[in-house]
């Protein structure tokens, strides 16, 4: 990179992060800038809500693009500076969606924490009402009648309608909430079910009938609030990645000024000022080292471990770690410029667009709604007309329809194959964190692998100890012994457990960005960095760190990544299910290259930087593909967040973590190419479970049609779909 092109006032390391950045700059001051709104939306929860949604706020004026995310209950609005929060509100309001302008900067895993105890409270409630109104229902099968019937179905109604009030509320709330706007979604032939057997089983209470059917709208309570549950528990664990890219900001900085040092927040950095980092601290802007020397790790950028050597004029980023010594960094951007936040705005944008994906039973549920409702209707006015006006015995077959009809096993098929899954996969190392990652695993033809940290542990090893003579390793001990960086501690740890002792030198000392010097002997030995010692390149293409002992020749000391284990087994397991395998690194070509012979790898891509990963991705999938993402690094987590599924290792940073998918438990990759396998598995359960679904609506639903059926005996079999579906996810066990 040329001085210029590091001293420019856009900031050339934000470039590196993402180098668009310089054509929307450009573009800046022609066009009028957008704004980035968030809006928390608590109410949604199928895809109809995700298209009543979008089709209104793209509708509005003003707006030029609106994605809504369902996983997390969000919508991410791109609009002109004259659109607000209060006006997309108010427009949301308008089509019956609670909405709330959200801060991107806070994770609001509270609330998602409250909502899932609430629906777990109300399933309890539910189902410690539904087993006591079905002892009292034991005493009428068994024959009770006159006032000792009547009693029990009073009692029935006192424990179950309170019940029904307080446990069904989150299916009515929302019912209500898109009829008063003339739509319908899963919640109104629900609520309606809900409501029309509770009354008509108090008013043959009340009339004195032989039959009420309080458990059945218990049973029916019961079972839907259980797949809301589980659903709930499929998405509570996900999170915004760019969330955890923005609370790694430094909040203030140390400002050199003409009167000394003062610590100020980011938000008054200017472009041109000063700041001094001490060792150990992140840099908190872009910039370029005006003074001092040190070694970066920039692993937040390359993924890589090894740190890299920082002296004036060089470039940093925002979010670097400064390890040995002081700098003092001009700085080029600051704050929303840095490219931290471009990194971010990368992460949120892929994220908007994965989370565009729906799955099988939310399709399967925007035809269902108006068809129960239809049906119902229908039932209701032939037996009207057939029984000459007998409106007892035409809303009792209606109400068995709509009962029998009920979403409960639909609502169950994914959910409960998905807790089976992730339940078989969790003993095996993996933690699936999205409610439809098993469905687009199922789906993938394609891998991207990062490599450190990845496949490799990112742990340097020595792999020449053997080529050097014992009095040098003692004497390279002896000074790997005084530094803290990567490859001298791992020399130091190797040398030890081969049973070498250090020599015995003296004033062993560090110099930042190069390496350690002391005496020995009356000799100057060095070990570090090949231009410091005065030796050439590495041999080979592996890294290495040398060794001059006075006027000697240099030697070197190489190192090598330790490959992860089951790394091997992961890549020929993927490509034995046929899929296209790709490794994409921020590593030299060389060790890159290396490694990619050793796996088997033919197709791969050194000296990436994140905007590269996520383009590698893009890339695959604009060939048609459905790419698994494998990384662990920061710079991976738009990579991740664009992939049709992501996986990262429990070891990776939170915000890659966040960012995928599922999470690698343990250390071994091996169980990669089984959990595709279980995937396919499991979505094979999950169009059994549909079919179970519809073929018990097949046989079902004439029966209640015809009249056959009392809204007990349909809220029965709708429980007995219910339980089918779960057994049937339970194989996947």
């Amino acid at each position: 990179m040329s001085a210029e092109m590091q001293m420019r006032p856009a900031a050339c390391p934000a470039c590196a992060v993402a180098p668009s950045a310089e054509t929307l700059a450009a573009a800046g001051a022609a066009a009028p800038k957008e704004a980035r709104l968030f809006l928390s939306l608590p109410t949604i929860h199928c895809a109809a809500c995700i298209s009543a949604v979008e089709r209104a706020l793209n509708g509005t004026a003003g707006v030029l693009d609106a994605r809504v995310n369902l996983t997390l209950k969000r919508v991410a609005v791109k609009a002109g500076p004259e659109v607000t929060a209060d006006r997309l509100i108010e427009v949301l309001a308008a089509i019956g969606y609670e909405a709330h302008e959200l801060d991107p900067g806070v994770i609001a895993a509270t609330a998602t924490d409250r909502a899932g105890r609430d629906i777990l409270m109300r399933l309890a409630v539910s189902g410690f009402a539904m087993m006591n109104v079905m002892l009292l229902s034991v005493a009428v099968w068994s024959g009770a009648a006159d006032a000792t019937r009547d009693l029990f179905h009073w009692v029935s109604a006192m424990i179950a309608l309170p019940t029904i009030v307080f446990a069904a509320q989150p299916f009515f709330r929302n019912a209500f909430a898109v009829l008063r706007h003339g739509r319908l979604n899963m919640d109104v032939p629900i609520s309606l079910a809900i409501v029309l057997a509770a009354g008509m089983s108090l008013y043959e209470t009340a009339q004195h009938g032989p039959h009420a059917y309080f458990d059945a709208a218990l049973s029916l309570t019961f079972f839907l609030l259980a797949g809301r549950y589980l659903d709930h528990r499929t998405r509570a664990v996900a999170r915004s990645a760019a969330e955890e890219l923005a609370a790694l900001e430094v909040p203030r900085a140390q400002r050199r000024t003409g009167a000394g040092e003062e610590t100020v927040p980011i938000a008054e950095i200017a472009v041109g000022d000063v700041v001094l980092v001490r060792p150990g601290g992140r840099v908190p802007v872009d910039g370029v080292v005006a003074e001092g020397q040190s070694e970066i790790d920039r692993s937040l950028l390359t993924g890589e471990t090894l740190p890299a050597f920082a002296g004036p004029g060089m470039a940093l980023s925002a979010g670097e770690v400064n390890l040995t010594g002081p700098l003092a960094v001009t700085v080029t951007a600051a704050g929303q410029d840095s490219s931290l936040h471009r990194m971010a705005d990368l992460v949120a944008v892929a994220e908007s667009s994965r989370n565009r994906y729906t799955s099988l039973a939310d399709r399967a549920a925007r035809i269902y709604a108006p068809g129960v409702h239809l049906l119902s209707l229908l039932a209701f006015l032939v037996w009207l007309w057939i029984s000459g006006g007998d409106l007892r015995l035409a809303l009792n077959i209606a109400v068995a329809v709509l009962i029998i009809t009920c979403p409960c096993a639909l609502g169950l098929a994914v959910p409960a194959v998905t807790t089976a899954a992730s339940g078989r996969l969790f003993r095996r190392g993996l933690l699936i964190k999205d409610g439809t990652a098993l469905e687009r695993l199922a789906e993938i033809d394609a891998v991207v692998f990062d490599k450190t940290g990845t496949l490799t542990l990112g742990a340097p090893e020595p792999t020449n100890l053997g080529d050097h003579p014992r009095r040098d390793l003692e004497i390279a001990l002896a000074l790997a012994e005084g530094s803290a960086h990567p490859l001298a501690r791992a020399l130091a740890e190797a040398a030890r457990q081969a049973g070498l002792h250090p020599a015995r030198g003296s004033d062993i000392r560090e110099v930042p960005g190069y390496g350690v010097e002391g005496a020995l002997g009356g000799e100057t030995v060095r070990f570090g960095r090949a231009a410091w010692v005065g030796a050439g390149a590495a041999p080979g293409s592996e890294t290495a760190s040398w060794l001059r002992v006075g006027a000697r020749a240099p030697v070197a000391f190489t190192f090598a990544d330790r490959l992860r284990p089951g790394a091997e087994t992961a890549v020929a397991e993927l490509v034995a299910l046929g899929m296209k395998v790709r490794l994409v690194s921020g590593d030299a070509p060389g060790p890159v290259a290396d490694l990619a012979a050793r796996l088997g790898i033919s197709d791969w891509q050194a000296e990436a930087l994140p905007e590269d990963k996520a383009a590698a991705v893009q890339a695959l999938g604009d060939e048609g593909r459905r790419v698994l993402m494998v990384g662990d690094g920061l710079n991976d987590t738009a990579a991740l967040a664009a992939a049709h599924v992501s996986i990262s290792p429990a070891s990776a940073l939170d915000a890659a973590r966040v960012a995928s998918d599922i999470v690698l438990l343990g250390r071994d990759l091996a169980p990669l190419g089984g959990a595709v396998a279980t995937a396919r598995r499991a979505t094979r359960r999950i169009r059994e479970n549909f079919a179970i679904s519809a073929l018990y609506n097949l046989i079902a639903v004439p029966v209640a049609l015809v009249g056959l059926a009392t809204p007990l005996a349909a809220a029965l079999a709708m429980s007995a779909s219910s339980i089918t579906v779960s057994l049937n996810a339970l194989r996947l066990r």
